[in-house]
């Protein structure tokens, strides 16, 4: 099987919690966007604001990592939430403007309406722009010795 690359969207607080923890946790706690990642993805998570419920911008590629073996799992937040993680190993980077890269990235296609491919707060993308944006964000990504960080093959 081979690599895939995603990009996950939640605050820039919410991705340092994971970051910390060492996990991910999207669309606020959903199990289906988890499940679709494989141990040994490439996952980015992109932040549009600062906290949830701000108002102050961050639009930016905030964290990065590679998903870690294991499924997802369910924690207890308190008594009506129980949100859904997935363990990723992140790696030290730094935060990335999203803007510089709008016209350089493959998953958008208008980039007067660049937010549009985000909304769902999940997707997947093409190894080049997951390599762009690790760049950008001078990601120290390890290399993996059986099988390519970078899979060259197309994406679905």
């Amino acid at each position: 099987m081979s690599r895939r690359y995603w990009i996950g969207v939640a605050c820039r607080e919410h991705v340092a919690r994971g970051v910390a923890g060492g996990f991910a946790q999207l669309c606020h706690g959903k199990a289906a966007p988890l499940a679709r990642m494989a141990a040994g993805d490439g996952l980015v998570y992109y932040s549009p604001v600062e906290v949830l419920g701000g108002k102050t911008p961050c639009q930016a590629f905030t964290a990065i990592g590679t998903v870690g073996a294991g499924a997802p799992y369910r924690v207890s937040l308190g008594e009506d939430f129980r949100p859904w993680r997935r363990d990723v190993a992140f790696v030290a980077a730094q935060a990335a403007p999203i803007r510089p890269l709008l016209t350089q990235l493959a998953f958008i296609t208008d980039p007067a309406r660049w937010g549009y491919p985000l909304r769902f707060g999940h997707l997947q993308i093409s190894a080049a722009d997951f390599r762009l944006i690790a760049a950008a964000m001078q990601a120290a990504l390890p290399p993996a010795p059986a099988t390519p960080l970078f899979d060259e093959s197309p994406t679905p």
